[in-house]
């Protein structure tokens, strides 16, 4: 994969993410109606989104630590939460992984010699 595909698709997973905790949480099956104080689990991912978007190469690494936290909530509320919060916490899974996916993929084909 090159730099360029491999930054392109860590950005469009990352956004993606961020957006699927959103509307997770405050309309599609929040834990309360009308929307819970879980948004906040959104703000982490908030903080590597620039450095992303720019092709940081530090910010790529650190980030690739963070995602696991999300991969693992989304591993606990697939096997606990009923309904449509088990479908969405699925998606939270497969999105986690195809940016953990493009992360190694853009660090490996900016690597210098």
């Amino acid at each position: 994969m090159s730099t360029r595909a491999a930054h392109l698709a860590a950005c469009a997973t990352l956004v993606a993410l961020i957006f699927l905790c959103v509307a997770w949480e405050l309309w599609l099956a929040p834990l309360r109606p009308g929307g819970s104080w879980l948004v906040l689990k959104v703000l982490p991912l908030l903080a590597p989104l620039f450095g992303i978007l720019r092709g940081k190469r530090y910010t790529y690494q650190w980030s690739s630590l963070l995602v696991w936290l999300y991969v693992a909530e989304g591993a606990v509320r697939a096997g606990s939460d009923p309904g449509p919060s088990r479908i969405l916490a699925v998606a939270e899974i497969v999105l986690s992984l195809a940016f953990f996916g493009a992360i190694v993929a853009y660090l490996r084909s900016s690597r210098k010699p």
